[in-house]
């Protein structure tokens, strides 16, 4: 079976999508989601998350809300919101904000790809999250939230690209966040044909952000035991060229100084780190630099280069600013579940981190340079996992402008 394929898409009419893409489940919590679909009775988030829509007591992982998320799915169906295309087909996806601009292909990928690793990971996840996208795609028979996958820019599958957009586009809309997403679909049988050999020539795709949905995706296919070539033996995909990629900033804010004085603390980090005090936010330049905030002031740290390993993991900057002063100064052993740290994604800027230490609520904070596409790959490569919140990428895929049915 090949590693893409394309796909009868199930999206809205295009007069229609904009009262219907939405922001990705996974952004929004419960009451920010209520306020968001407030007055857009056909807003995606009625299915992607159908709590919005009974009591607000509702816990969001009850079976209640699984099947209000069918039934409002069933609605939109009936009152012609959204339509599925005729044929398999596959979709190009542009997502433009604050001036990055980025195309994609919108497929769906292989289970047994993603089982072989084929289909490249870097994260670990959580059983309650997979289970809660098990029990959504099974209650809509179809998958709803793309995964965001990435390929190893290659110039023919870009200029495919790049010329689907410059056609007339059967979406184009700038959500309340001001992305901008534009949508074609690519339906020319020898282009498909095309597509699907220029990917299937590749050694390896690689997951960005999607982890459960894949792990999900992969749960179902067993589930429903098909022979490899059903459409629950793939699983919705966006696929963007590995340097089209916008990766920010994941920085760290800690809760105390571990029963250190601010002197302590610097000098502790002097032999492992260049110090320099900074009259600016600190928006580190290049891999190795850090920005620290510290009781109002900021300090510009470098590492000494004789402290950066080889290997993939524990050379990116979250693991160098993990082992070199996290854990041995501020004693932050596993991030994962230390209530003393938290993460901030770069696109609140460093302005986030300062407010968090000025008002009492954080000791210090951490900015750092953000992780680029070859690290994550060449991690994914060694078959190693990331540490967590080591990427937050920019901007989101909407859900809502195509979803993938199960047959």
């Amino acid at each position: 079976m090949p590693l893409i394929r394309p796909f009868a898409g199930l999206r809205p009419v295009p007069e229609r999508a904009e009262e219907v893409v939405a922001p990705p489940y996974d952004v929004l919590n419960s009451a920010e989601a209520r306020e968001r679909a407030k007055g857009k009775p056909w807003s995606f988030l009625h299915i992607s998350k159908a709590e919005i829509d009974l009591p607000e007591e509702t816990d969001p992982y009850d079976p209640a809300v699984y099947a209000k998320s069918a039934e409002n799915l069933q609605k939109m169906l009936d009152e012609g919101i959204l339509m599925r295309d005729d044929k398999d087909c596959y979709y190009a996806y542009r997502l433009i904000m604050n001036g990055h601009s980025q195309i994609g292909l919108v497929a769906a990928a292989s289970v047994a790809d993603y089982d072989s690793n084929r289909i490249r990971k870097h994260e670990y996840t959580r059983p309650a999250k997979e289970d809660d996208r098990v029990r959504q795609i099974e209650a809509l028979n179809a998958q709803t939230g793309p995964v965001l996958l990435a390929y190893k820019s290659q110039p023919d599958m870009d200029a495919i690209l790049a010329k689907v957009a410059t056609t007339e586009p059967l979406v184009d809309v700038t959500a309340d966040d001001g992305v901008q997403h534009t949508f074609w679909i690519i339906n020319d049988d020898a282009t498909i044909a095309q597509i699907t050999q220029g990917f299937e020539a590749m050694k390896a795709i690689y997951i960005a952000d999607g982890h459960h949905r894949s792990a999900a995706a992969s749960r179902v296919a067993k589930s429903k035991g098909g022979d490899g070539d059903q459409s629950s033996d793939y699983f919705l995909s966006v696929i963007y060229p590995h340097n089209q990629m916008n990766i920010l900033d994941y920085n760290r804010v800690i809760k105390d100084l571990n029963g250190l004085s601010k002197e302590q603390l610097l000098t502790q980090l002097d032999g492992k780190f260049d110090v320099n005090a900074e009259s600016a936010a600190v928006s580190p330049n290049k891999p190795g630099e850090f920005g620290m905030y510290l009781d109002g002031q900021w300090y510009r740290l470098t590492i000494k280069p004789e402290l950066i390993p080889s290997d993939p993991v524990t050379s990116l900057d979250v693991s160098l600013l993990a082992d070199n002063l996290i854990e041995p100064v501020l004693g932050i052993s596993d991030p994962r579940t230390d209530n003393h740290i938290d993460f901030v994604g770069g696109i609140r800027g460093l302005g986030e981190l300062e407010k968090r230490v000025d008002n009492g609520e954080m000791a210090i904070a951490f900015s750092l340079f953000p992780t680029r596409m070859e690290a994550l790959m060449a991690v994914a490569d060694a078959n190693e996992v990331m540490p967590p919140k080591s990427t937050w990428f920019e901007p989101k895929l909407a859900d809502g402008l195509v979803s993938h049915v199960l047959d």
